[in-house]
């Protein structure tokens, strides 16, 4: 027995209006295949062209274990030059990987080489994110902090997302005062036995290729697995709700750092008392 999942809707390309009524509003994820077909990017992001341009930057490296429940969510576990980074990517597995790399700081220029997606509004144009990981790397389940859209353009490597309707937070064993779940939780091989919740999900995947764009809804849980090394590009577009923009405030600024300061001051027993609390609620469905 295993969750049920379901193929994210793909389309070539799709109009402002039929992407705003059927996928913005309905908050429904889409993978649009030929949004970013105009960009530079699309011929001229390789490999070698990165590293030409980001160089010897020593950047922060994120892998696979679970979170310390002593250090800051966000806190690296290694360093190492850019291009010695990518090397590695290009030439075997590894599960490590960069995260939120914002390429308008770091490399400005290379925000010359796309654009925000035309069919949504109220894009965050100082937050162009890059998401880079060798073969093996996974990003573990998660809602974005913020609470905005992501529009997420897969440039090089393949990867495997998983995507979950945020009505399964509790079904998912959402830790409280974080935007995770438990993370020994398999849930592409669940264990209904000690996870019993996980019965009532339903899910959506795809294998992203390059080219491809991916949207996900405000709130929606996300999980990607890199089939190989590979880089892609985030722009983020805040919800017109600000109900969701105050729950994205509230959760940068009050909730995240009154996780952060319980982590340092408990430690493990910290950590202990939210698995705990996570378990009880998905027990009450």
């Amino acid at each position: 027995m295993s969750i049920h999942y379901k193929s994210i809707d793909a389309v070539d390309n799709i109009s402002r209006e039929d992407f705003q009524s059927e996928y913005l509003r309905a908050s429904k994820p889409l993978v649009v295949k030929g949004l970013s077909e105009k960009w530079p990017a699309r011929e001229k992001w390789t490999f070698d062209y990165i590293k030409s341009k980001v160089g010897n930057r020593i950047v922060p490296l994120y892998d696979n274990s679970k979170v310390s429940p002593t250090k800051k969510v966000n806190d690296p576990v290694a360093k190492m030059p850019f291009n010695d980074y990518l090397d590695l990517i290009q030439n075997q597995p590894t599960d490590l990987r960069i995260f939120l790399f914002n390429i308008l700081s770091h490399v400005p220029e290379l925000c010359q080489d796309f654009s925000v997606p035309d069919i949504s509004d109220g894009f965050l144009e100082n937050y162009p994110m890059m998401f880079f990981g060798g073969g093996g790397s996974n990003v573990f389940l998660h809602f974005d902090i913020d609470m905005s859209h992501v529009f997420h353009t897969q440039f090089q490597g393949r990867k495997k997302v998983l995507l979950f309707d945020p009505e399964y937070s509790r079904n998912l064993y959402h830790v409280p005062f974080g935007v995770h779940n438990l993370e020994e939780i398999d849930l592409e091989n669940p264990d209904f036995e000690n996870y019993p919740a996980l019965k009532g999900v339903r899910g959506l995947t795809y294998d992203l290729e390059p080219g491809d764009t991916l949207f996900i809804p405000s709130g929606w849980w996300h999980m990607m697995k890199y089939q190989e090394g590979g880089f892609a590009l985030s722009q983020r577009s805040m919800s017109s709700s600000w109900l969701t923009r105050l729950e994205g405030l509230y959760n940068l600024f009050v909730l995240r750092q009154a996780d952060n300061f319980a982590r340092k001051l408990f430690g493990y027993r910290w950590l202990t008392y939210k698995e705990s609390l996570a378990m009880k609620r998905a027990s009450l469905l």
